[in-house]
């Protein structure tokens, strides 16, 4: 008898690394996909700086045909409570079989320490499919396959109000600001991933308004942070 594939559970943000991630474990073949992943603000009803509608969210996940589990996160939530809910939830996926999970983080070292910090303590091993990837191949790559992604969310720092709202094309790629990330893997810019070969359809959806909002700079506590959203209804 063949053995069965382990499950996992992949912590999904709805964006182009998320996507881009997930359709490389789908190409290996070597786990069963259980379940998505992902956290929402409590009152907002949308998932943190990608700004992203909790009702669309659901939308793409039904096209993608996975399973998903929201956890809700409070404005008030601390670092401690959050992590303490984290815990919760891998604590179930294990109740559940699922002892894997996955994320797409490209880079961020101290990020993926982090996360596996945290796993370690359940006994949950964490698979990066896109770690140390080169983000400009990986971008025209993702391109390439025919994904379609919208940028929903853009540091102010670098972009203007005209940014958010388009597709992610190689042509824009090519005329980002300089610093910028090709895939944005330092929070310069978020997208919302609406087509390509890990949908079984199409997400349909409209733009709506784009505001400018303000965020503490974690790196400097009396200084913010502006960023643009592009809301998509």
């Amino acid at each position: 008898m063949k053995d069965k594939k382990p499950k996992l559970y992949f912590n999904w943000s709805s964006g182009k690394d998320s996507s881009f991630a997930l359709y490389q474990l789908i190409k290996q073949d070597k786990f069963e996909i259980s379940i998505l992943l992902t956290t929402v603000g409590a009152e907002t009803k949308r998932i943190g700086m990608h700004g992203l509608r909790e009702s669309l969210l659901k939308r793409q996940v039904d096209c993608i045909g996975i399973p998903l589990k929201i956890i809700y996160l409070s404005s008030s939530t601390s670092h401690e409570a959050y992590n303490e809910l984290m815990n919760n939830a891998m604590q179930e996926m294990k109740s559940r079989g699922i002892n894997e999970t996955a994320f797409g983080d490209i880079f961020l070292e101290d990020l993926r320490a982090y996360r596996e910090n945290q796993l370690v303590k359940v006994g949950i091993k964490a698979q990066f499919p896109l770690w140390k990837r080169n983000t400009r191949e990986l971008i025209f790559e993702f391109i390439d396959l025919g994904f379609k992604t919208k940028i929903v969310a853009a540091n102010a720092t670098y972009f203007d109000e005209s940014f958010v709202g388009k597709d992610l094309t190689e042509e824009l790629i090519n005329n980002l600001p300089e610093g910028v990330d090709p895939c944005g893997e330092n929070g310069e810019f978020h997208t919302f991933c609406y087509d390509g070969p890990i949908f079984k359809k199409r997400v349909e959806f409209n733009l709506g308004k784009k505001v400018k909002k303000s965020y503490p700079n974690p790196s400097n506590a009396e200084d913010k942070i502006d960023f643009w959203f592009c809301d998509l209804i």
